[in-house]
């Protein structure tokens, strides 16, 4: 017994490690993985650091800095410069009229880097969610497919049979033929669709391919988002309001190169020195002091400089330029998303039209299974036939796979239109605390 025990125990190993793992992700989880291992992501939290030392960097110039070093020699004759066993030496920016301009433009410069991470997280997550809908859409649309398909091949079998009893044609058998050999091409295109899509999912969120399925009942509802004339006019993306915030960085940078001229630049400045004893300073100067310090302020006031008039017109030039580049994406801004929101209310049309072709499909199918059953059919019209029920259940599946597709595009739209108005993660948030809310709830 023990060892038909082991038997038993080592071919249900075997036949575990055969069968191919299931992996299960829901909606916001694929989300959540997407937005932490895209690259695009992590260079442009890596951008918002940089930007972020550079606001750091124009503000701690008036923090003194201090540096040490030594000037040991040795010297013949009268002494030439300051041989010093070692030496400090302190300054810091007091006053300039151009930092104040450049410290705004760091900050500028950050926000814009800020809103480019927000902008490019809602279009890793805008990919994410529509790879999960898409994949979702091909699970349900194979699965129909094949139901399809099992009609389509008992329609071909009842036709051959009505054909060989003399009730039908060999046109009737070849248009069923065809129509089976139609699905059976459907079904290899969903299924290569849908291994694109598990491909791309597993790809944007670092998990296996093999096995990973998605879960229908995590998807949020889109019933809210139908409304869209509720999308305030005014609102821009985040990508438009970086580059906005990019052209205010480069008008501070050339109001400061503007002001450099006929300004005074005022600075700190402090020094200690340790003065070498074996030097012969003491043959020259009398009371030679080694200890040496001074303390003190350093002011300039550039008069002329060419260079630095050319480089103020250079950043005038590029403060124009971004200023254009912001208009000019705000302007595609508004038409992309005027072109959005025309398409988004006609595919809900198209939609709420499959939809209701479903229904119909549905309603005529089961009525015609009651006649069949019953038997009781219109004595004045023809009577319903088992051809007459595959050919049913062949377009109930056909106009239910249509349905599928037109729901797929309608909320591909949707989730379009808010990654443009950046209100996408915000939905994807507000869907995760309603659901965990549902969740909690004792059932």
């Amino acid at each position: 017994m023990t060892l038909f025990r082991y038997l038993l125990m080592a071919i249900a190993c075997i036949c575990a490690a055969s069968m191919p793992a299931v992996a299960q992700i829901s909606f916001t989880t694929a989300i959540d993985l997407a937005l932490k291992n895209s690259p695009k992501v992590l260079a442009a939290q890596a951008d918002v650091d940089k930007a972020l030392a550079g606001l750091q960097e124009a503000k701690d110039v008036y923090i003194p800095t201090l540096s040490g070093g030594s000037g040991l020699g040795y010297s013949y004759g009268f002494p030439l410069g300051q041989p010093s066993i070692f030496n400090f030496t302190s300054q810091s920016l007091l006053i300039n009229f151009s930092q104040k301009n450049y410290i705004q433009a760091a900050r500028a410069s950050l926000t814009a880097a800020n809103l480019t991470l927000r902008d490019i997280r809602q279009v890793v997550a805008e990919d994410a969610a529509i790879t999960y809908l898409a994949l979702d859409r091909d699970q349900q649309k194979i699965a129909a497919l094949n139901d399809e398909s099992s009609y389509a091949a008992r329609l071909v079998t009842i036709v051959q049979e009505r054909l060989d009893a003399g009730q039908d044609t060999a046109i009737g058998l070849t248009s069923s033929r065809l129509t089976a050999a139609q699905i059976r091409l459907a079904r290899l295109r969903a299924e290569d669709d849908g291994d694109t899509d598990r491909l791309h999912l597993a790809a944007i969120t670092g998990l296996p391919a093999d096995g990973l399925t998605v879960i229908s009942s995590s998807i949020p509802q889109f019933e809210a988002l139908h409304s869209v004339d509720a999308v305030n006019a005014a609102k821009t993306s985040p990508a438009v309001e970086s580059a906005y915030a990019v052209a205010q960085a480069r008008q501070q940078t050339a109001r400061g190169d503007a002001r450099y001229l006929w300004r005074p630049q005022i600075n700190f400045v402090a020094q200690y020195s340790l003065f070498a004893k074996f030097n012969n300073y003491d043959l020259y100067y009398q009371r030679f002091q080694y200890n040496n310090a001074g303390i003190g302020i350093d002011m300039r006031i550039p008069i002329f400089d060419a260079a630095r008039k050319a480089r103020a017109r250079g950043s005038a030039a590029d403060a124009a330029r971004a200023q254009h580049d912001a208009d000019s994406a705000r302007i595609q801004f508004i038409e992309g998303r005027q072109k959005v929101r025309r398409t988004l209310t006609e595919l809900a049309a198209r939609a709420e039209i499959a939809d209701l072709d479903q229904q119909l499909a549905r309603q005529q199918l089961d009525v015609m299974l009651v006649q069949l059953s019953s038997g009781s059919g219109s004595s004045s019209g023809p009577q319903m036939t088992p051809k007459d029920e595959q050919t049913a259940r062949i377009a109930e599946r056909e106009k239910y796979v249509s349905y599928l597709d037109a729901g797929f595009q309608t909320r591909q739209a949707q989730i379009n239109l808010m990654r443009q108005t950046g209100d996408l993660e915000d939905w994807m948030k507000s869907a995760a605390q309603s659901q965990a809310l549902d969740a909690s709830k004792p059932q």
